[in-house]
């Protein structure tokens, strides 16, 4: 299990990860909406296919992540911090998603995606944003 930073950028992500990546001397992992498969129930608007949907560092053994807003979502810089809980055990996810959102805002029920077997994202009742991701032992993003 790990307990990792999350950043989310209005536009800029790739400018920041590749800034983070030469001053940590580490290498960007970097996905973009475009590269993710289509869903044609939810078609890609053409400003959202370059801005990045995920990027990954390894700072000094951490792990740090790091997105673009999806156009049209609501971005304030300060507060675009989120805590993204990784684990391997679906139902710990399942049992720290229904205690954290006691009280707050779900953004994205806990479901399976293209990119993991269990996600979900709140903001818990202290304003606190969190993301909880099933790694499935094959994180390279």
């Amino acid at each position: 299990m790990s307990v990792n930073v999350y950043f989310n950028f209005n536009g800029n992500c790739r400018e920041a990860v590749e800034f983070y990546a030469e001053a940590f001397g580490t290498k960007p992992h970097i996905m973009t909406f475009e590269q993710a498969p289509p869903n044609p129930d939810f078609p890609l608007p053409e400003e959202a296919k370059h801005l990045v949907m995920h990027a990954r560092l390894n700072i000094d053994g951490s792990v740090v992540m790091f997105s673009d807003v999806f156009p049209g979502m609501p971005f304030t810089a300060g507060s675009n911090i989120t805590i993204s809980i990784v684990n391997k055990d679906v139902d710990k996810l399942k049992s720290y998603y229904h205690k954290l959102k006691e009280g707050g805002e779900v953004r994205m029920e806990l479901q399976e995606t293209f990119f993991s077997k269990c996600y979900g994202s709140l903001k818990d009742k202290f304003g606190i944003e969190w993301q909880l991701n099933h790694d499935n032992g094959e994180m390279g993003m």
